[in-house]
């Protein structure tokens, strides 16, 4: 019996320690619960939080919208662009407006060149520049502002005329290179709205090339009466632009009426020929045949600037020819002759005599 009781005391005590142990299970993990809830709450306190400054912040931003949309209160297209546009960094908001400002600020400050300037008759020598329809760099004078002389004919070979409005054209852009508009004498006859600075602006002036340039550095070299009325009393190098014009309608480039002129020495055997007084620089001419069907292009002479030599065969003849000259502008004119006619010497066949 005393045995029996110790198992049965003995059991007991094992069966008091195991629940002894389940129970300290439970509170371990009664003891966790409050824990975990605790961070689950933390996280979601945090959420919410973030959440309802995200949210404070889009009322705010909504809030704002329409004072800036004010210009068009009743817009709700703005509203939702402004809405969409709190998801735009703010650097890329900062570069779109600074580069659509400077537009406006730039075309702003362009403003015309006047043309004035200082000092404006000391103007740096330097090699002209070729544009488009003519050139800038130097305008310089050769003739007399006070007497202001009529045209010689210079290097294009007019010999005496009553052209007042003159001028040289530059033969070279780099000294010696002959790429200048002058080229071999064909730019004779041409005319040349010139404009240069001054100290009350821009003066301009249409001047008929009568010579070439024999300084290095010149671009237009005016005769007289231009420059007169460009520069006035201070006489010097100023700096200016000018562009290839027809002569038709300007005053003061006219010495006389048109014409065919034969140069002294002529004869059946030789004859070169020019144009004076043209409706602009003579790209062509052609003689044909009015008797005959034989058709001349005339070339210009090398050395002998601003001639057009004549075949033989058209000088020896009596046969009749159409002369017709093509300008760089302008309609063409034609002379209507006998070949014997252009191996006369100094024949001056004007054309308004010869249209018939």
């Amino acid at each position: 019996m005393r045995n029996l009781a110790l198992v049965f005391y003995f059991s007991a005590l094992v069966s008091a320690g195991i629940v002894a142990c389940g129970d300290d299970s439970s509170s371990a993990n009664a003891a966790d619960t409050p824990s975990s809830e605790s961070s689950l709450l933390s996280s979601s306190s945090a959420d919410h939080s973030a959440g309802d400054k995200s949210s404070s912040s889009e009322k705010a931003s909504s809030e704002s919208k329409p004072s800036s949309s004010s210009a068009e209160p009743n817009s709700s297209e703005n509203v939702a662009k402004s809405s969409e546009s709190t998801s735009v960094s703010s650097s890329s908001v900062v570069s779109e407006v600074s580069s659509s400002s400077l537009a406006p600020a730039s075309s702003g400050n362009s403003t015309p060149d006047d043309g004035k300037c200082t000092n404006c008759d000391s103007f740096t020598a330097a090699d002209p520049e070729l544009t488009e329809k003519g050139g800038k760099g130097s305008v310089t004078t050769y003739g007399s502002i006070t007497a202001k002389e009529t045209s010689l004919g210079g290097a294009c070979n007019y010999g005496q005329t009553n052209i007042q409005y003159y001028a040289a054209i530059h033969v070279n852009v780099s000294p010696g290179d002959e790429k200048g508009p002058w080229n071999g004498g064909a730019a004779c006859g041409g005319c040349v709205h010139v404009k240069a600075r001054t100290p009350d602006g821009w003066k301009e002036v249409t001047v008929r090339i009568t010579d070439r340039c024999p300084d290095a550095n010149c671009g237009v070299d005016l005769g007289g009466a231009p420059a007169s009325d460009i520069m006035g009393i201070n006489v010097g190098r100023y700096s200016g632009e000018w562009e290839f014009v027809s002569c038709e309608g300007v005053e003061g480039v006219w010495g006389d009426s048109t014409s065919i002129w034969v140069k002294e020495g002529a004869s059946e055997f030789w004859s070169i020929i020019h144009v004076r007084n043209p409706k602009d620089m003579v790209k062509s001419i052609t003689i044909y045949g009015v008797d005959t069907r034989d058709v001349h292009e005339l070339e210009m002479v090398v050395g002998t600037e601003n001639f057009w030599t004549v075949p033989q065969s058209v000088l020896q003849t009596d046969n009749r020819y159409r002369v017709v000259v093509k300008y760089r502008t302008g309609t063409d004119d034609e002379w209507k002759i006998k070949g014997s006619d252009l191996a006369e010497p100094e024949a001056n066949l004007y054309l308004y005599e010869h249209r018939n």
